[in-house]
């Protein structure tokens, strides 16, 4: 199980892992729940530059498509392939096989995200 305080959040429902250089990004179990069964997803190619903000990829599921907004700025450096192959491991394990994309960051790309209990009060407030 990863430490889940050991992440940061958006309020967009990502998670980031990671604290410089190449950061692992994926949408967290609150996000996955609300989808419900996903049934596809788009991530951007491996070299992309990416903003922080802006939409990078969808995220569909029975109920809804929901977009995948980058975190952070910087550049795709992997994606994961059996995510797109099986995207029920959104569903099933989205803090480990379920990760999204990989991102090269710059220093200080990950200032003013939230911590496990910020992203906990935003969820339940």
């Amino acid at each position: 199980m990863t430490d889940l305080t050991a992440l940061r959040y958006t309020e967009e429902h990502e998670w980031i892992a990671g604290d410089g250089g190449v950061v692992t990004v994926g949408i967290t179990d609150y996000a996955a729940e609300k989808l419900g069964d996903v049934v596809f997803v788009e991530l951007p190619a491996v070299g992309t530059e990416i903003a922080a903000g802006a939409v990078v990829g969808e995220i569909e599921s029975t109920k809804s498509v929901g977009e995948l907004y980058a975190p952070v700025a910087g550049v795709v450096v992997e994606i994961n392939e059996d995510v797109v192959a099986d995207p029920a491991l959104v569903n099933a394990a989205p803090f480990a096989d379920g990760w999204l994309i990989k991102v090269e960051v710059a220093e200080g790309a990950l200032d003013g995200l939230l911590d496990r209990d910020g992203y906990v009060a935003l969820t339940e407030g």
